[in-house]
């Protein structure tokens, strides 16, 4: 199994000691599609994953999910979050038993969800149904110094409720000067270029396990792809995400650094468990 970078009381160490201000933020990737942001002191978590439940769920199924990278950290000891997100209703993006216990260390927590979820999110965190921040592709929040603004995202399709509200999403987090954009799961659609080229994203979050029929389940961006999208619409920084959790489900990053590389599109590939400071502009 794949170590951490850094996991447990030295992760939480380098959290702590690690100061941002006006012209910095810093983030570690924590496994799959999650991420933490910290900034001015406060702390915004992207799409947790921090449990083994798909792992023990489909251990006696014809689709295994093996975890390949040991988890950095248990989610209790996570006391300090302002944010959580959740993009989308998979377990990867929404697992009760990550949710669950950071909801019980962080009292004063708001949650981000799509507000075609709301019910569901619900049931499944066992919270009250009216405590989640809903939005629809479109809408925006402030929160503690970040606007969190939702777009549509593709996974395979863009899938709608009755009420045209999209179940998939992906968030750009606009906060001082910098604008970041977390994408959930996507593959790539249409207007994904023009509703995402106005916001001058700096660092752009984004899958690289691409899409396979064979292994059972929905799809998302390749390396490539990942490189592409961050080219078109103008980040600095693609960081690469969504591989090296499980073994039927992953990529090859080297794929996606040449393709960088080749592009000229700045990046950074990081281990679970590994931070990075960002000073832009």
């Amino acid at each position: 199994m794949l170590q951490p970078f850094k996991k447990n009381e030295t992760l939480l160490a380098e959290i702590h000691s690690t100061v941002t201000g006006a012209n910095s933020f810093a983030c570690w990737w924590l496994g799959q599609s999650g991420f933490l942001i910290k900034w001015a002191g406060k702390h915004l978590l992207l799409d947790p994953y921090l449990s083994d439940s798909l792992t023990k769920k489909y251990a006696a199924t014809d689709k295994p999910h093996v975890r390949m990278t040991e988890l950095v950290i248990d989610p209790a000891r996570l006391d300090f979050i302002d944010i959580v997100t959740s993009s989308h209703n998979h377990t990867d993006h929404l697992d009760a038993e990550t949710l669950v216990p950071l909801l019980q260390a962080n009292p004063n927590l708001k949650m981000v969800i799509p507000e075609a979820n709301r019910a569901f999110v619900a049931e499944r965190i066992k919270c009250e149904t009216d405590w989640p921040i809903g939005l629809n592709a479109g809408q925006s929040v402030d929160i503690q110094g970040f606007k969190i603004t939702a777009i549509p995202a593709a996974h395979e399709a863009i899938d709608k409720d009755a009420q045209g509200r999209c179940h998939y999403l992906g968030y750009v987090v606009q906060f001082g000067g910098f604008t970041i954009y977390h994408s959930g799961d996507t593959v790539l659609f249409p207007e994904m270029t023009p509703l995402l080229r106005p916001f001058e994203v700096d660092v752009a979050f984004l899958p690289i396990n691409g899409r396979d029929p064979k292994r059972g389940v929905a799809g998302n961006l390749d390396g490539a792809e990942a490189v592409g999208l961050g080219k078109a619409i103008g980040a600095q920084y693609v960081v690469p995400c969504h591989y090296d959790m499980f073994e039927f489900n992953t990529a090859d990053v080297r794929i996606f650094e040449k393709e960088a590389k080749k592009k000229k599109q700045g990046y950074k590939v990081l281990r679970n468990g590994e931070g990075v400071r960002f000073s832009l502009g």
